[in-house]
């Protein structure tokens, strides 16, 4: 039987009474599951008494598993009973003995209640960009450029060439991976230290100290040797390009090129819509977000970026060090705690609107009714 203490806001108190003939029933099931699983010398299997069992696992163990037993039936139990949403919660449980009921206490926090502003009346602004000659223009150049062919040569460097590469590990004999580097692709630092260099020659590359996505990495020098040198080739843009493209003209291949950036931008503007209708909807939105809530939410994000960073071979540890010398852990924390948060806004304002609609939208619905810029 649960019983509601208080509730304040999110916070909320309560307490449950187990009955004693359930105890009693929890408390066989574990000595049960005792005598089929332990096994004590000079007895045969299922036929030890309670008492030996008990000095071999101990009643700390014994008490322990009936606690969890009954804790996992009836903390749930009384949630639903109280209607009860619970985001976190601890539980304080009172003594346990055999044929006596069982006490405990929870406190913890509940989801808020959510209450959205006047969504309907939201105007959506964001339009779909505006297909010009000039971006199909840099549209077929890219294409020329990633088709292009390319042929060694005997010379110096030079700022559109493709360079092949391989490192030279520091202080070992063994050579590197060797990979191609596009010079008109590639960072300032390094075309700086390949222009003007050839075929056969060993370069220190330094690599200043760089942001990538949420990390910052340290300045760093990698040291290279040069293995072959490429100039680059692009075919003439006429209807033999088109074709090698499997399009039967040049016409036809700016025709399709054309209807493919109208669509993407059709899809950039349903988004860039969606986005705006649900930073309203967050504007607008009343709720009293607990702390639970916002803390689950921050751990989560914070394992996601130490999962990444284990998978570029950076330790947690030594990354949390490197921001702490560079006096950025504070700055780096307190963006993950406003991130979180904003998440968490978005996830509730999102969840309360499905709620008030009381419909399930599909995709195409909700996008058409965002491309016409309205949301009723």
């Amino acid at each position: 039987m649960a019983e509601l203490v208080s509730q304040n806001g999110n916070k909320v108190e309560f307490k449950v009474s187990v009955p004693a003939n359930e105890v009693s029933r929890a408390y066989q099931q574990v000595w049960t599951a005792i005598l089929r699983d332990v096994r004590v010398p000079g007895f045969r299997p299922g036929k030890a008494p309670r008492s030996v069992l008990a000095k071999r696992v101990g009643m700390g163990y014994v008490e322990s598993e009936v606690r969890d037993r009954l804790l996992e039936v009836h903390y749930p139990q009384a949630a639903r009973e109280l209607k009860l949403n619970l985001v976190d919660a601890s539980i304080d449980p009172g003594a346990l003995a055999d044929g006596q009921s069982f006490d405990f206490g929870v406190s913890g926090e509940t989801y808020p209640k959510v209450v959205l502003g006047d969504w309907k009346a939201a105007t959506l602004s964001a339009e779909s960009p505006e297909i010009t000659d000039e971006m199909l223009e840099q549209t077929l150049t890219d294409l020329r450029e990633r088709n292009a062919s390319f042929e060694s040569v005997e010379r110096p460097i030079e700022a559109s060439d493709m360079v092949t590469i391989q490192e030279l590990a520091e202080g070992s004999e063994e050579p590197g991976g060797s990979y191609p580097v596009y010079l008109d692709k590639a960072e300032a630092h390094v075309r700086d230290a390949l222009v003007g260099k050839t075929s056969g020659e060993e370069v220190e590359i330094s690599v200043p100290a760089h942001q990538h996505g949420d990390h910052e990495h340290p300045a760093t020098a990698v040291k290279i040797r040069i293995e072959d040198v490429k100039h680059k080739q692009l075919q003439d843009l006429d209807d033999e390009f088109a074709k090698s493209l499997n399009f039967d003209s040049l016409e036809r291949l700016r025709a399709d090129l054309k209807g493919e950036l109208e669509t993407r931008a059709g899809r950039e503007g349903d988004s860039a819509r969606r986005e705006e209708f649900v930073t309203a909807l967050i504007a607008g939105m009343e709720a009293e977000i607990p702390r639970a809530l916002l803390t689950n939410r921050r751990e989560a994000m914070l394992e996601e970026i130490q999962a990444d960073l284990s998978r570029q071979g950076v330790k947690w540890a030594e990354y949390e060090t490197f921001m702490e010398e560079q006096g950025k852990l504070s700055e780096f924390m307190a963006d993950l705690a406003k991130n979180a948060e904003t998440r968490v806004r978005r996830d509730l304002a999102l969840e309360q609107l499905a709620e008030d609609l009381r419909v399930q939208l599909t995709d195409t619905q909700f996008n058409a009714a965002l491309s016409s810029g309205r949301t009723a």
